[in-house]
């Protein structure tokens, strides 16, 4: 387990049993040296879950003027680059290893959004970032190919998250009354159901599936 938050993420490892490493996603040394670190505890890993994320809520022309570009930039590094900075590191030690039944050495899952199709009003940024991953999907998956490691994106639709659980309890019912169905918020739990789905079905390659209960964002 990847992450900035070092303390959340160690407790968690310690409740299932893995590893945690302090890392910045967009960063190439972070990166790499958690990446290695994790080799170093486990072995080379056969499995990537990218899914470091975050957002901003700003319209690109505002009543203070146009959208400042560093917060542009720092959604567009968090989000895409450092879904492509782990994806590089981890595939190159995935394309050494042995490989098992059909020649597969090991999968990619990246974590897209709905927003990358429809993007919201004051989602410039975050709707950017996440089509940029469904746009690497598939050309990472022919490429990788060669080597027997396949590429998947998620894209989740509204989820019961920390981020999500910060607002009142009143949202967060509105917004999962606005999902066609089932009415309510996606939980952590389907998202990893589909995540094994997609490591465990070998035929998956290439392609990013929507997790979102027939939900289509509106404009705003």
């Amino acid at each position: 387990m990847l992450d900035v938050a070092l303390e959340r993420a160690e407790a968690l490892a310690r409740e299932i049993g893995g590893f945690a490493a302090r890392c910045d996603v967009a960063s190439a040394d972070d990166a790499a040296g958690a990446v290695a670190a994790a080799q170093q505890k486990h072995g080379a890993a056969r499995i990537l879950v990218n899914c470091a994320g975050i957002g901003t809520a700003r319209r690109m022309l505002g009543r203070e003027g146009p959208m400042p570009l560093e917060e542009f930039e720092r959604v567009v590094r968090v989000n895409l680059i450092g879904t492509f900075n782990l994806t590089r590191l981890a595939t190159a030690a995935m394309s050494t290893l042995e490989p098992l039944a059909d020649g597969e050495r090991g999968v990619v899952v990246s974590t897209a959004s709905v927003a990358a199709f429809e993007g919201q009003i004051g989602q410039a940024a975050y709707a950017a970032s996440k089509g940029g991953i469904v746009a690497l999907t598939l050309p990472l998956a022919r490429e990788l190919a060669q080597f027997g490691i396949r590429v998947l994106t998620i894209a989740p639709g509204l989820f019961a998250t920390p981020l999500l659980g910060q607002l009142p309890p009143e949202v967060q019912q509105t917004l999962g009354a606005s999902i066609p169905f089932p009415k309510r918020l996606g939980e952590p739990e389907e998202y990893a159901q589909l995540v094994l789905t997609c490591c465990t079905n070998v035929y998956l390659n290439g392609e990013t599936i929507r997790l979102d209960g027939a939900l289509r964002l509106p404009p705003r």
